[in-house]
């Protein structure tokens, strides 16, 4: 750990910029999907890789940022990151043919997915309890506004330009984050060396990587096909495998034994519910306008918007409460503002409006404001400092797996009811009954959230546990 004297403000606006750029990238290719068909000749499942490619290395990345954090000191770690996602867009930009457009998202997104563990640690390691709501309420402002910002940014890009400005426009953002952390970047992340341990990533990457694409698969294939069944088949078992091979190892790649502190694994369910419904919604509502209203990709990106600025300008307030009053009647209220905005959704018909559509989702971002940095803090707070790194990397672990397996069901639910729903001649639209039962069950979902709310309770990581209760023995004396 450094000695170093070294500017909170700066090193956190630097992570929080570093972070932006590379989450922003998640949803950089949606709209800009159609242009790269046209240009290099392939089909719409094809071409879908180039979003579904970034979050299953980005799924495969974040678990091995426990191991990387404890192996690497800060600075080495964020600059490599960034330099391999800077070369990742490279090779997106100068891209002659699609394999080589491919090749470029994975190598960006293999810098990617250590950014946010690390961020979030980072944050953990500087600043005090007692203001780390504040500091995480920054994180999910990134988290919540860069992939909601991201639709309508490259539609708007590719409208009027050609799609591979989308990279030459991060490129030199990329590279000035760089210069700038030679400058700033301290480092601050305890480092224990633990041994390279080939099997466990070998384990891990196979293990979550099959989950997330066999969810993939499901949404597009349907659970019944026999690669979705393959492939989850083959990661289950591989994951079995490497969660049993982590809890027999002195030192795991990845330390599963932060479950056996009840506040995070409580809240973990809690993030992982509120992240499936926020991924559900934003697929659902894209579909809805898109295919079932003949609304164009600009606009269903436009009307995520508004939510995102609002969760953006409400995080860091929500951070601030937090630090006064904990987590629980935050998130019980904010889970309660997301379950009624999913039932509204629930009754969506041939004539909603743009404005209520957009009224209703900024409401909805509105409630997960409140819910989704919370609780995540109120959960990693319990841990020791040891353990922050696998706590940050398991929560963003558990966010990603949720949102594959939601998108999936919801996607399954939304289908199944449409097609079961054509026989029926009272049922006017049959596609948008489909999305009204699926924004049910998000609704059905989030009211367990509610309960799961009640039982967050405030803590302290062990150490701070310990000096509170004596400052508390000393002011009782005095």
């Amino acid at each position: 750990m450094t000695t170093q004297p070294y500017n909170k403000v700066l090193m956190a606006a630097l992570l929080l910029a570093g972070s932006f750029i590379t989450i922003l990238n998640q949803t950089l290719m949606i709209t800009a999907i159609p242009p790269i068909m046209e240009e290099m000749n392939v089909s719409a499942n094809s071409a879908q890789w180039l979003t579904t490619v970034f979050m299953l290395v980005n799924g495969i990345m974040i678990p091995v940022s426990a191991f990387l954090i404890e192996r690497f000191t800060t600075r080495q770690l964020f600059l490599s990151a960034m330099g391999i996602f800077a070369v990742g867009t490279v090779l997106g930009g100068i891209a002659p043919n699609f394999p080589s457009l491919l090749i470029g998202r994975v190598v960006q997104s293999a810098g990617a997915g250590v950014m946010l563990p690390l961020m979030q640690t980072v944050f953990l390691m500087i600043f005090p309890v007692n203001k780390r709501g504040t500091a995480m309420g920054y994180i999910g402002l990134v988290i919540s506004f860069a992939p909601a910002i991201g639709p309508a940014l490259s539609g708007w890009i590719t409208e009027d330009y050609s799609w591979r400005f989308l990279f030459w426009l991060v490129l030199p953002l990329a590279l000035s984050i760089m210069v700038l952390a030679h400058f700033i970047l301290r480092n601050v992340t305890e480092l224990s060396y633990p041994k390279v341990d080939p099997i466990s990533i070998i384990l891990s990457s196979v293990g979550f990587g099959g989950l997330l694409y066999g969810f993939t698969l499901a949404g597009n294939q349907g659970w019944a096909s026999t690669d979705t069944i393959t492939v989850l088949f083959i990661g289950c078992i591989t994951l079995t495998i490497f969660i049993l091979r982590q809890l027999r190892m002195r030192h795991p790649m990845l330390e599963f034994r932060v479950f056996k502190y009840p506040v995070f694994a409580i809240t973990t369910i809690i993030a992982m519910i509120t992240f499936l419904g926020l991924i559900g919604a934003e697929t659902l509502i894209p579909l809805y306008m898109q295919n079932m209203r003949e609304f164009s990709a600009f606009e269903s990106g436009l009307a995520l918007l508004p939510g995102a600025v609002i969760t953006a300008f409400m995080s860091p307030i929500t951070g601030r409460i937090f630090d006064k009053i904990g987590a629980r009647l935050l998130a019980t209220v904010g889970l309660t503002i997301i379950t009624g905005a999913s039932l509204a959704f629930s009754f969506l018909d041939i004539e909603t409006t743009f404005t209520s559509i957009t009224v209703l989702y900024a409401i909805r971002m509105f409630g997960l404001s409140m819910v989704m940095m919370p609780v995540t803090t109120a959960g990693l707070n319990q841990l020791p400092k040891k353990l922050i790194p696998h706590g940050a990397a398991m929560s963003n672990t558990m966010r990603m797996v949720a949102a594959s397996v939601g998108t999936a069901i919801l996607v399954t639910v939304m289908t199944t009811t449409a097609q079961n729903a054509e026989s029926n001649s009272a049922i006017a639209h049959p596609d948008i009954h489909g999305v009204n039962i699926a924004f049910f069950v998000v609704t059905a979902i989030s009211l367990v959230g509610i309960f799961l709310a009640f039982f967050v309770r405030r803590t302290y990581p062990p150490d701070e546990q310990e000096e509170k209760q004596s400052e508390e023995e000393v002011q009782k004396a005095e």
